[in-house]
């Protein structure tokens, strides 16, 4: 009982003011056939996605914690998101929860626990397509507000001449229920120019429940028979340090 309250003190002061948790799990290439037929997915059931990033070649911004994409989505909205991760959300300044897609989120794994900030805003469409064929600047993809979220967090202007284009990537989402898991589930499959795959599958819950979710979520992919990649590589590394190398030669 102590170490059970123990557990959950850790994981209550880790998720300290974020606004809710996900947890995440990626799963390995060799076990994403099973994945996808044990919950019936497939592409007559997905929402497709196409992910660009940027980024100087040398990642200069991922490596300061700073992520820039934009998101097309097939038959839906576009949008483009300013994140920081890691973050302290006592540092983040409460203006910014007036926007509906502004979110302070705890990201758990394994490997532990990561607070951060995004702001997303709608973006036209035909506009990211635009800057990819760099017809457009990449500053074009965010509101002034956004840029000044950037500013105010990252503490010194960003030069938006000196990023590229990193994608596109293809992505395919599915969100569903299952009767063992008692939170939703959402499942992306994102492949890479290279065709090599990565599926992670997540769920979101209160940060109440925090210390609960992440032992039930990985208890029920245990359950399920998914096979987590040990080395938990986050999506958005896996995709940059492809595409950096692709511009580097």
């Amino acid at each position: 009982m102590e170490r059970g309250a123990a557990t959950r003190g850790k994981v209550a002061q880790a998720v300290a003011g974020a606004e809710a948790i996900e947890i995440k799990a990626t799963i390995p290439d060799h076990q994403i056939a099973a994945a996808l037929a044990r919950f019936g997915l497939n592409k007559r059931n997905d929402e497709k996605r196409y992910i660009y990033f940027f980024d100087t070649p040398a990642l200069d911004l991922s490596r300061s914690g700073v992520i820039l994409r934009a998101r097309r989505v097939v038959g839906g909205a576009h949008d483009s998101t300013v994140k920081f991760r890691p973050v302290e959300p006592a540092a983040v300044a409460k203006k910014w929860k007036k926007f509906p897609d502004f979110k302070i989120e705890a990201d758990a794994s394994e490997k532990g626990v990561v607070k951060s900030a995004s702001f997303s805003m709608p973006v036209p469409k035909g506009l990211i397509k635009r800057v990819a064929d760099g017809k457009k600047g990449v500053a074009k993809l965010f509101t002034p507000e956004q840029e000044e979220f950037l500013l105010l967090m990252a503490g010194r202007p960003v030069d938006y001449g000196s990023l590229a284009v990193l994608g596109p990537l293809e992505a395919r989402r599915w969100k569903f229920e299952d009767e063992a898991c008692p939170w939703p589930i959402t499942a992306e499959l994102w492949i890479r120019g290279d065709g090599d795959r990565l599926m992670e599958a997540s769920i979101k819950a209160p940060v109440a429940q925090a210390a609960v979710a992440i032992g039930g979520f990985m208890a029920f992919l245990a359950e399920v028979g998914a096979e987590r990649d040990t080395d938990q590589q986050t999506k958005t590394r896996w995709a940059l340090d492809y595409y950096a190398a692709k511009l580097q030669g």
